[in-house]
């Protein structure tokens, strides 16, 4: 399960659920908790999981878990957001969306909706924090009203920037490891000068990025301090 602390920081203890009604036995807390969340629904229920990259991409448990989400739920949409919404800074995060079912013999994924409002996406916690607003395309494509009549943006001759687009079962559960870490849009800033931020947005953001590292170093220190 996903612990935080009253000012909303993942803690750091490896601890290892081992519960029958899991997929997977895991330290990783996040893994834990999109499991723990699938537990507790009703086969009608449907969920939207904030979940960091390292559990769609990430081997052993995190491969078993993703399988099972694809064939026991309809894994229908991942949002993948900019770095530092949710988790700490430097962290980058995905909504996932499932309705849960009852046992298969077939999956019930047959699809998976991919919006990618990350590339090419500069926000920072400060000076330009993400708004409700910034997601208005996202729903208007996720189609709320009939998800089942989506109509993807993404077209490889006509719009190859679109962000919206689909992935069939098929596809991803032939990727290495059913990895679901799935991106196509080109980062402009790297071949395209005139497309980076703004001077002070690059300087909150590179400030954001060493705040994460210097998170990153304290958290391996204090476990290094526990175990020796």
């Amino acid at each position: 399960m996903s612990f935080t602390n009253d000012e909303g920081e993942q803690e750091t203890d490896d601890l290892t659920y081992n519960r029958q009604d899991f997929w997977a036995t895991t330290s990783n807390k996040q893994l834990n908790f999109a499991q723990h969340i699938r537990t507790m629904l009703k086969t009608t229920g449907r969920a939207a999981v904030v979940v960091p990259d390292n559990v769609l991409f990430e081997g052993g448990a995190g491969e078993t878990i993703r399988q099972k989400l694809l064939e026991n739920t309809d894994l229908h949409t991942i949002l993948r957001l900019p770095t530092g919404i949710f988790y700490a800074n430097g962290v980058k995060a995905n909504v996932i969306f499932f309705d849960n079912h009852e046992a298969s013999k077939t999956a019930w994924t047959k699809e998976v909706w991919y919006y990618d409002y990350r590339t090419n996406i500069h926000h920072t916690l400060k000076k330009k924090t993400m708004r409700f607003d910034d997601l208005a395309d996202f729903l208007k494509c996720y189609n709320p009203e009939n998800r089942h009549k989506r109509k993807p943006t993404w077209d490889a001759d006509k719009n190859p920037e679109g962000r919206w687009r689909k992935f069939s079962y098929d596809e991803l559960v032939a990727r290495d490891k059913t990895s679901l870490d799935v991106f196509w849009l080109k980062d402009k800033s790297l071949t395209d000068l005139d497309n980076l931020p703004e001077p002070d947005e690059l300087a909150e953001e590179i400030i954001e990025n060493l705040e994460a590292g210097l998170n990153s170093f304290r958290e391996v220190l204090a476990g290094l301090a526990k175990t020796g």
